[in-house]
C-alpha cells in the first residue's frame, strides 16, 4: 500500500505514577530518559516509528501542558502534528479527536495507535506485523490490534482471547481486563491468550464507524468540529467541547463490543515498561543483579536491587537485597520490590502530607 496513507499516533498524555519519583505530573515518565540510552521513551518511540512511517504522518497525542516538552524532544514536529487534549478523558475521546484530524486530511488514511512508554527488542520483526497489520486494515474493514505473546501468567495486563487459525490475522473472541493469579494461570496454560498492549490498527473510515455505532454521542460531538479540523480554529472548538465527551477507554467503548476486531499475535520482545520491577527486568545487570541508572557505586552483599540517582552521583550500599532505590533533587524513595504496586498510592499520601512525616 501507499506510504503516503500510514499514520500513527502515539499516545503520551499518561502520568506514570507507579515510576514516581522521576516520573510527575510536571514531567512523565515518557519524556524521561528510563533506560540510561540519552533518548526518552517517547523519542525511541518516534524513532521506531520512522521506519514504517513517514515523518509528517507522525502525531503526539497528549495534555495541553505538555506540548513544550513534546517540541522540545521532537523539533521537526508542526504544531499540527500535536494533538493537545484539553483535559483528561481517557483514551476514547483522545483517538476520536486524533482520527477525525487525520480523515481530514486523507479520507484513505490508515493508522496507528501506540502507547509512548513501550520498549521492544526485535524492532525488525514488530515492523513486519505492524506492515502485515496496516496490509489488512486497508482491504478490510477490520480493527486490528497486535497481541503480544505471553511469556509467564501476568495479572497486570489484560488478555485477548483469539480463535486459533492457520493465518496469520485471527478473529478476537473476547476481551478480559487484568484477571486474578488462578484466571492469569489459566490463560496461559490454554495458548489462546495474548496480553492486550494497547497497539491497534484500522482505517480511519473503519474507526469512525466504530464511533458512530458504538460511541454514538461522542461521535456526534466530533462530527460538529468537521469544518474546524486542522484549521486556526479547532484549538477553540477541542477546548469548548472535549470536555463534554464521556470519560471511557478505547477497549471499554469500542475494542469489546466490536465483532469486527482481528489480532496477530506478536513475539518482539515487548515490555510496557509500566513498574520499576518491569524497568529492571528488561535492563543489564552486573554480576550481583544489581543496576544502576545515572551513577556508579560500590555494593557489597548487596543483590538484585535497581538504583536510580542523579546524573553522576556515588553510590555505597551494604547488606541490601531486592529494592528500588530512586533518589531524585527533591525525593528519596527506598521500598522493596515486591511492594511497587503500593508506589502510585504510598507517594499520593506523601503528597497530601503537610511535613512529610509518617503517620
Amino acid at each position: 500500500m501507499q506510504k503516503e496513507n500510514l499514520y500513527a499516533v502515539i499516545m503520551a498524555g499518561g502520568v506514570g505514577a507507579r515510576f514516581w519519583p522521576v516520573s510527575t505530573e510536571e514531567k512523565p515518565k515518557q519524556f524521561h530518559d528510563m533506560l540510561g540510552t540519552g533518548y526518552s521513551l517517547l523519542q525511541h518511540t518516534y524513532k521506531r516509528l520512522l521506519k514504517n512511517i513517514p515523518s509528517t504522518n507522525i502525531f503526539i497525542s497528549t495534555n495541553k501542558k505538555y506540548s513544550k516538552t513534546v517540541l522540545a524532544q521532537l523539533p521537526e514536529l508542526s504544531d499540527n502534528q500535536l494533538i493537545l487534549e484539553p483535559a483528561m478523558r481517557n483514551t476514547a475521546p483522545a483517538i476520536l479527536y486524533a482520527v477525525s484530524k487525520i480523515h481530514d486530511l486523507n479520507p484513505n488514511a490508515v493508522m496507528l495507535i501506540a502507547p509512548s512508554d513501550h520498549w521492544i527488542e526485535k524492532e525488525n520483526l514488530f515492523h513486519k506485523k505492524l506492515n502485515q497489520a496496516f496490509e489488512t486494515a486497508s482491504k478490510k474493514e477490520f480493527l486490528m490490534t497486535l497481541g503480544v505473546q505471553p511469556t509467564y501468567a501476568n495479572t497486570g495486563y489484560g488478555y485477548i482471547k483469539y480463535i486459533p487459525n492457520d493465518e496469520t490475522v485471527k478473529k478476537v473472541a473476547a476481551f478480559t481486563e487484568k484477571p486474578d493469579p488462578d484466571k492469569a494461570a489459566e490463560f496461559f496454560a490454554s495458548k489462546k491468550y495474548l496480553w492486550n498492549a494497547g497497539i491497534f490498527v484500522w482505517s480511519t473510515i473503519s474507526i469512525l464507524t466504530a464511533y458512530k455505532t458504538y460511541l454514538p454521542d461522542m461521535y456526534e460531538l466530533f462530527s460538529k468540529g468537521k469544518s474546524f479540523w486542522n484549521s486556526s480554529n479547532e484549538a477553540k472548538f477541542i477546548i469548548d467541547n472535549y470536555p463534554k465527551a464521556q470519560n471511557i477507554s478505547i477497549d471499554f467503548g469500542i475494542m469489546e463490543m466490536a465483532e469486527n476486531v482481528y489480532v496477530i499475535p506478536i513475539d518482539v520482545g515487548w515490555s510496557d515498561l509500566g513498574t520499576w520491577g518491569a524497568l529492571y527486568n528488561k535492563l543489564s545487570k552486573n554480576k550481583s543483579e544489581n543496576i544502576i541508572l545515572h551513577g556508579s557505586g560500590f555494593l557489597e552483599n548487596t543483590t538484585g536491587n535497581i538504583i536510580h540517582t542523579q546524573k553522576g552521583k556515588k553510590v555505597l550500599i551494604k547488606g541490601l537485597q531486592n529494592f528500588i532505590i530512586v533518589e531524585t533533587k527533591d525525593e528519596l524513595m527506598i521500598i522493596p520490590k515486591s511492594d511497587e504496586q503500593a508506589i502510585k498510592e504510598l507517594s499520593k499520601k506523601l503528597n497530601h502530607s503537610h511535613d512529610g512525616k509518617a503517620n
